[in-house]
């Protein structure tokens, strides 16, 4: 699974917003993402959220927060 996918799939799973820590420990612990074949899970995953954030999938909510964007859009 791709990072975006994963955060995505996380967010919507918990369906509230989430701090990225929490979001990549739960990718992980739920076999989302593996390590072993992403290099740097953490630089993967924030450049995802980033461009998850800048395409509309994902809100931002704070530092560090995303949300699931609300499927209304």
């Amino acid at each position: 699974m791709e990072p975006l996918e994963a955060a995505v799939a996380v967010l919507r799973e918990e369906d509230q917003p989430l701090h990225w820590t929490k979001i990549q420990d739960l990718a992980l612990r739920r076999g989302y993402l593996d390590p072993f074949e992403i290099a740097d899970v953490r630089k993967a995953l924030l450049a995802a959220l980033a461009d998850g954030v800048r395409s509309g999938v994902l809100e931002k909510r704070g530092t560090g927060v995303y949300a699931a964007a609300t499927r209304e859009r």
